[in-house]
């Protein structure tokens, strides 16, 4: 189980950061980096690497294995320290605070700032790598791709949806990112999955969810993983969270995906509210999304 590496954050100095960073550029050329080119990538001395390391794996923060030659690598945790280091360098952090959500491929936690902000770590192919490689498109043209990269490519592609939909689509605000980690708005709102609606807020519900899908649409993202687990309600309305799988719209399975996500939210809400939700021609709801033309789900019963 990755653990959150803040409390160790005050312990680092900046020599262990120069060791950290040094291990992350060894591994873009292999899973462990020979201690031997340790030197080079850290720019440290050998007995200045010798000691670095040792305080880093008393920390958790890099992993030692012994195989044709002496390797390390990070883990998670001392990557999330040198994501840490960086926003806290940018004064974009000043303090950290308790877990949001802990997931398969994210971890998420309140961070302080100038406002309470939400810190999510993506997670990405640290325990189904060769699953994640095959899934996720952006790992297809590499030759060697560790789970720093898959990591750090996921958090890139959600910052870049949340750039673009903000603020025209109701998604958490981005602030910054490194690595594989973004600092985003904290919503204030209960997760879709764990609300319990009221009889005449069901089909308006929905209808925002779906309105919320038809403007990312419009502005050029399919989020393409939705579900009753990506969507906070909130005292405005929904939000819409979750979007490293998000592609396109000019991408060949867009529209394939969008109808694959309108028929997932649209079937949660007749799985839990089925006195208020009736069977729904979700193919032609989907393409009323993709041309602008949705206003209430009721128009596509049958």
């Amino acid at each position: 189980m990755v653990q959150n590496v803040a409390p160790v954050m005050g312990e680092l100095e900046p020599e262990d950061f120069h060791l950290l960073s040094g291990v992350e550029q060894g591994m873009r050329f292999s899973e462990y980096v020979d201690r031997g080119k340790l030197t080079d990538f850290s720019r440290l001395s050998e007995e200045n690497v010798d000691y670095r390391l040792d305080r880093c794996e008393d920390r958790g923060l890099v992993e030692r294995k012994t195989i044709q030659y002496e390797g390390f690598k990070l883990t998670f945790e001392g990557y999330d320290a040198l994501a840490l280091h960086t926003f806290v360098e940018r004064d974009t952090l000043e303090g950290f605070g308790a877990p949001l959500g802990v997931g398969k491929e994210s971890d998420v936690y309140e961070v302080q700032s100038y406002k309470p902000l939400a810190l999510k770590y993506h997670r990405e192919g640290y325990t189904n790598f060769r699953e994640v490689m095959r899934e996720r498109e952006y790992t297809a043209d590499r030759d060697h791709v560790s789970w720093l990269y898959t990591a750090r490519k996921a958090a890139e592609r959600e910052y870049e949806a949340l750039e673009t939909l903000y603020p025209d689509v109701s998604v958490p605000q981005p602030i910054d990112t490194n690595r594989h980690a973004i600092v985003m708005e904290k919503v204030d709102g209960v997760e879709l999955s764990r609300t319990g609606l009221e009889p005449e807020q069901v089909v308006p519900v929905l209808d925002l969810v779906l309105d919320e899908m038809q403007t990312a649409y419009d502005e050029g993202f399919v989020h393409a993983d939705m579900s009753e687990y990506n969507v906070f309600v909130t005292t405005q309305g929904v939000v819409v969270f979750d979007w490293p799988q998000a592609i396109p719209t000019d991408h060949e399975n867009a529209e394939e995906l969008l109808a694959r996500d309108v028929e997932n939210i649209v079937n949660y809400f007749r799985r839990k509210y089925p006195a208020h939700v009736e069977a729904v021609d979700t193919d032609a709801l989907a393409t009323a999304l993709t041309d602008g033309s949705f206003e209430s789900v009721a128009e596509y019963s049958v």
